[in-house]
């Protein structure tokens, strides 16, 4: 139990200036902004944008070459180029993962990231140790932030033999969901993949996420599928397709109806906004009622030198490829590195109301939109307790 402390003078969302009272990490009264001068125990908000905390739906901590030396990207065109090369660059780092992505991860919390999503590379070559190092990671900021993980069968499933036996060990190890990748264009068999990563998912009552680069029809066709065995297997609410390029590569009259679907079974999109090719229309599908939310992808991996983890930044690209700019769009794409992210993640949004967990954000701006455009510095709270400001994770763990 902890000493009741009041939050003064803060703005939540850019409305009214407000006090909040703070009791065992969570928000317990709300009053408008006192005149009173300030205690020894009170937060001095300074009529700062008071907002939820950030959520990173889909990152890659395992590769991270975060804080190492630079090393330029040597991968070739293809998607199994990336792959190959990424093989290489891993095996040649000598930096143990808990170093590697620890460092990022404490970027991430700095930055307002208090929900995660981490895809884990599983396969022959790997085995179980990038699992059980993120598990062990996870463990170690688990008072900081909410970590999940994702299986990910990078160098494919069906078409990797003995991949399939090492997911399902880590779905007895706890791990929170089954991960695919490109059923045709890596495994070259979406049906058995589909039928392994669906069977796994209701066996042991996980969610499912599956990478989807596959482009044009081909993807779509692969959605389709992906509807058809979320239904079959009752997973409505707990599916997720990343990146999904090619709802934004056919026309709107040929997507419509898949997406009216996708809204109907809950399963949600994440994209990375990324600049190299198609995204998913944002606003149309959210009109429709898909639940489209963000992530970084990779950050300064072998896959690209880009990232720096920052999900206002994320929010702002999405708003910067779609030419978001009235106030409300700006908002919808805040809501879409927030609370799209915890619903995509089978969770309750996070709030300021009464009896919600203390957890926020503190911002020198007037509004939402202006904390998407700027991106300012910021003190990032949980459970009612300052963690980072100024972009530094104050009790550093690596």
């Amino acid at each position: 139990m902890t000493h009741p402390q009041w939050l003064r003078n803060v703005r939540p969302y850019g409305q009214p200036a407000e006090d909040l009272l703070i009791e065992n990490g969570r928000f317990s009264q709300r009053r408008p902004a006192s005149k009173e001068a300030l205690s020894a125990t009170d937060i001095d908000g300074q009529n700062q944008l008071l907002t939820t905390a950030l959520v990173e739906s889909h990152v890659h901590l395992d590769k991270t070459l975060y804080g190492q030396p630079w090393r330029p990207n040597s991968a070739g065109p293809t998607l199994k180029d990336y792959i190959a090369n990424e093989r290489r660059v891993l095996r040649e780092i000598s930096a143990p993962i808990a170093q590697r992505a620890g460092a990022l991860l404490e970027n991430c919390i700095a930055r307002g990231s208090l929900t995660m999503r981490c895809h884990v590379d599983i396969d022959p070559e790997f085995g179980l140790r990038h699992v059980e190092a993120m598990q062990q990671l996870r463990d170690t900021y688990r008072d900081l932030i909410d970590l999940e993980l994702v299986v990910f069968p990078q160098t494919g499933l069906i078409s990797r033999p003995g991949t399939a036996e090492l997911m399902r060990e880590a779905m007895a190890l706890g791990v929170e969901n089954v991960g695919g990748l490109d059923p045709c264009g890596i495994d070259n068999d979406p049906i058995a993949q589909l039928d392994f990563v669906f069977n796994l998912a209701s066996e042991f009552d996980r969610g499912v996420d599956i990478h989807l680069h596959d482009k044009g029809e081909l993807g779509l066709w692969q959605i389709k599928l992906i509807a058809d065995y979320t239904e079959r297997f009752g997973r409505e609410g707990r599916v997720m397709i990343s990146h999904a390029y090619c709802l934004g590569m056919l026309p709107w009259s040929q997507v419509k109806p898949l997406a009216e679907r996708l809204a109907t079974l809950g399963i949600s999109l994440m994209s990375s906004a990324p600049a190299d090719c198609a995204v998913p229309p944002f606003l149309a599908l959210r009109e429709t009622g898909v639940n489209l939310c963000l992530g970084s992808d990779g950050i300064r991996d072998a896959w690209s030198p880009m990232g720096n983890g920052d999900m206002l930044e994320r929010a702002m690209l999405l708003a910067f490829r779609f030419d978001l700019n009235k106030d409300e769009e700006l908002t919808a794409a805040f809501e879409a590195a927030t609370v799209n992210g915890a619903l995509a993640l089978g969770r309750k949004p996070a709030g300021i109301e009464i009896g919600q967990p203390a957890d926020f954000l503190l911002m020198p701006v007037q509004t939402l939109g202006e904390a998407v455009v700027s991106r300012p510095a910021r003190q990032v709270y949980r459970a009612g307790h300052l963690v980072a400001a100024g972009g530094r994770l104050l009790d550093s763990r690596l």
